[in-house]
């Protein structure tokens, strides 16, 4: 009989989900994959085995009638094989099937000083090995989960209509008017802004350049890369990460609060229901609340609340006895992640947009209420996190804008910006999902280095 090339992922699918006689074919076959663990007890042994192609491992058994078998005894973790082996059925087990091998053939050793071994390795150890860490099982996770939450983001905006742009990655503007950008510059000539004529550096955002395309198409979306320059070590900032930012025409601040909560909950359903073994492992390996929180967001409508209610209601829970590391709460002030937290978990025990933010605190393209002392902008609140995403409804009115971009002194490079407002603007609204936080969010993960493949943060980098 001639094995079958074949996968765990498509052995799970068969033997779990296939017709009877789909089942019955599936007797030799051969995987190819890497050592996770081996136990020999001598008359017998135990190996698991993964080929990256689903989240369970596929539990291997051999004894010495294996060609191969002395190969087989002396595996170690991280060894890649190739087997061939008999499907054996084992529905009174913890898994459904097992493969019992009869050949075996290493296709690449491990040296002695292969990093990963049978035991727990702290978060920090294995950021400093992040070439090995895909391999670690709260990884394989991570990496999972970070694929299938990208796809679930264009699902939703594709099956919606949107438009996907790429808005590029050099740029001659902030964006947000911070100043935290990293300069673009070659090193072939003296002046280091030669090849563009003036100075460029990495986008912080692909608002700016998607607006337009709104627009023309109504409904766009942009998700990519985004680069900041801040010396900020902590555990939810990186200085590169992944931007999902729409961009939505003839429609308002409430509009937009819709669609976020709209996009909030269909990724967070997607994954729940995409991989399903990845949450629970989450929920049982890092936090085992995760699900809970998850699902009570997903049947939870999402709260609004003006920033100056926010504020009084802060300020009352100083007078009250409340501690906050920063305790000096007044209205103007840009509030803390405690606070965020304070008022999504402690007051409205759920997910909240915080609405109406004092103009001085805002980007400069955010439309100015009627009050003059307020934008149209809200950012959305969840327990854990604080700040999950920030929006707005954008400054649609020509003299408003000119005038605000006057006193930033942005208005001449901005100029084509500018135009939109002229040239059939109306009004319209966006926001920005920090890609890696969402993932933090819904994996439970309370380091953004521990969602990004290779994280770019202030003060070193390795790869």
């Amino acid at each position: 009989m001639e094995a079958i090339k074949t996968t765990n992922f498509e052995l799970f699918d068969i033997i779990v989900n296939g017709e009877k006689e789909e089942k019955e074919k599936v007797k030799l076959v051969e995987l190819e994959g890497w050592v996770k663990t081996n136990r020999d007890n001598g008359s017998i042994g135990f190996i698991e085995f993964n080929d990256g192609t689903c989240f369970k491992n596929v539990q291997l058994v051999y004894n010495k009638e294996a060609k191969g078998y002395e190969v087989l005894t002396a595996l170690r973790t991280g060894a890649a094989i190739k087997v061939i082996g008999e499907v054996v059925l084992t529905p009174e087990m913890k898994q459904p099937f097992e493969i019992h091998v009869k050949e075996c053939e290493l296709e690449g050793d491990v040296a002695d000083d292969y990093p990963l071994q049978k035991k727990r390795h702290s978060f920090e150890f294995l950021r400093e090995i992040a070439h090995v860490r895909p391999r670690a099982n709260t990884f394989q996770a991570v990496y999972r989960v970070r694929s299938v939450l990208s796809m679930a983001i264009h699902e939703f905006f594709q099956e919606r209509g949107f438009i996907y742009v790429h808005t590029p990655l050099i740029t001659t503007n902030d964006g947000e008017g911070a100043g935290n950008v990293f300069d673009v510059t070659t090193h072939d000539t003296k002046d280091p802004n030669y090849f563009y004529g003036r100075k460029v550096n990495l986008t912080v955002t692909g608002q700016l350049h998607v607006e337009p395309f709104a627009l023309a198409f109504r409904d766009v979306y942009t998700f990519g890369p985004a680069f900041r320059a801040e010396h900020s070590n902590t555990a939810r900032h990186a200085s590169e990460f992944w931007m999902v930012e729409p961009e939505i025409a003839f429609a308002d601040l409430s509009d937009n609060m819709d669609l976020i909560e709209d996009c909030i909950k269909y990724c967070i359903n997607y994954v729940i229901k995409s991989c399903p073994d990845e949450m629970n492992f989450f929920n049982t390996m890092i936090d085992n609340t995760l699900l809970e929180r998850l699902n009570h967001v997903l049947n939870s409508e999402f709260k609004r609340m003006p920033y100056t209610e926010g504020i009084e209601i802060l300020k009352e829970a100083v007078k009250n006895g409340h501690k906050f590391d920063y305790n000096k709460i007044e209205w103007g002030m840009d509030l803390q992640s405690e606070h965020e937290r304070y008022l999504t978990e402690q007051v409205v025990k759920g997910p909240l947009f915080l609405t109406d933010y004092p103009k001085e605190i805002k980007a400069f393209y955010m439309r100015l209420n009627d009050d003059g002392k307020t934008v149209a902008a809200c950012d959305l609140l969840v327990p854990m996190i604080g700040e999950l995403v920030g929006g707005s409804q954008r400054e649609e009115r020509y003299d408003l804008l000119k005038k605000k971009m006057e006193e930033l002194g942005n208005d001449k490079e901005l100029e084509w910006y500018l135009d939109t407002r002229r040239y059939g603007g109306c009004r319209h609204s966006g926001f920005g999902i920090g890609f890696d936080r969402l993932l933090m969010y819904i994996t439970g993960m309370q380091n953004i280095r521990d969602t990004q493949p290779y994280p770019r943060t202030s003060g070193s980098i390795k790869y």
